[in-house]
């Protein structure tokens, strides 16, 4: 038996997933009717997954979330002990996620720090990348379960690289997104058919895993969220945050990070990141 914690976007792709794998999944989910909907079995309360889990995963919108899972009478880690692993999914601020570690470790019980890569088309083919960063062994261990969901599985061993990588590979993944909208109404103001212009784009300088999973919510205007607006918006703040922390300028993030900042002041933050496209037409 698995135990899952977050069931929105990502972590219901991830759940299903690991489901469709063979895995026993059980979820605890703030709200209870949606896991019934999704045909999971759900607890009360997180602590209670441990009496039937010896790993649990977790994937939440930030760390603010991760904490007040973890904490109080009914949190994680109230009844976590030795043999129990955490396996944290979640897209964390750097310096939060070295006291989750910290914090799991006074328990007795392991935690993986493994921020995803991908989003819920690739998640549901198990095509991820995950990166996760703590103790080897512990690793190890869930590399395994890593690999029914992931396909491309990495370590980097000191806490909190993992959440430093994926903050700096959505600086890719933001400013891309912005670029390729731009891009994109650039050519439809020339009277290039739109179609044609990012068939185009996607054999020439645009050419990226970022159009090839947009092209589509591009040409239909289907913004229906697979990573929304808030979430690469709360990504790049983190990024900026990292770079302040070691003295250095940001050049590339900063344009986007407020478009999508805008994007959310327009009410379009549940929206999919693609739908920046709507704000540069």
């Amino acid at each position: 038996m698995v135990g899952f914690i977050g069931l929105g976007n990502l972590g219901s792709a991830i759940a299903k997933r690991l489901q469709k794998m063979g895995e026993d999944i059980i979820v605890w989910n703030r709200t209870p009717q949606k896991a019934q909907n999704l045909g999971f079995k759900s607890v009360a309360t997180p602590n209670v997954l441990w009496e039937q889990c010896d790993t649990v995963l977790m994937c939440l919108f930030e760390s603010s979330a991760v904490e007040s899972v973890l904490e109080g009478e009914t949190g994680l880690l109230n009844g976590m002990k030795n043999g129990k692993t955490l396996i944290d999914l979640t897209t964390n601020h750097f310096d939060s996620v070295l006291k989750f570690h910290e914090a799991v470790a006074k328990t007795g019980g392991a935690y993986l720090e493994a921020p995803v890569f991908g989003s819920v088309v690739p998640a549901t083919k198990g095509e991820v990348t995950v990166v996760a960063s703590g103790d080897e062994k512990t690793f190890l261990t869930c590399k395994p379960l890593l690999e029914k969901f992931g396909k491309n599985i990495f370590h980097l061993p000191t806490p909190s690289s993992a959440s430093k990588m994926k903050l700096i590979n959505n600086l890719c993944l933001g400013s891309f997104m912005a670029t390729l909208a731009e891009c994109t109404t650039l050519g439809e103001a020339c009277g290039i058919e739109k179609k044609s212009l990012l068939e185009i784009l996607g054999v020439g300088g645009g050419q990226s895993l970022v159009l090839a999973a947009k092209t589509q919510k591009l040409i239909n205007e289907d913004f229906s969220p697979h990573f929304s607006n808030a979430a690469i918006n709360k990504d790049l703040h983190c990024l900026q945050d990292l770079a302040y922390s070691l003295g250095r300028p940001l050049y590339t993030a900063a344009i986007p990070k407020e478009l999508y900042s805008k994007m959310k002041d327009l009410g379009k933050g549940d929206e999919d990141f693609s739908a920046i496209y709507q704000l540069l037409k």
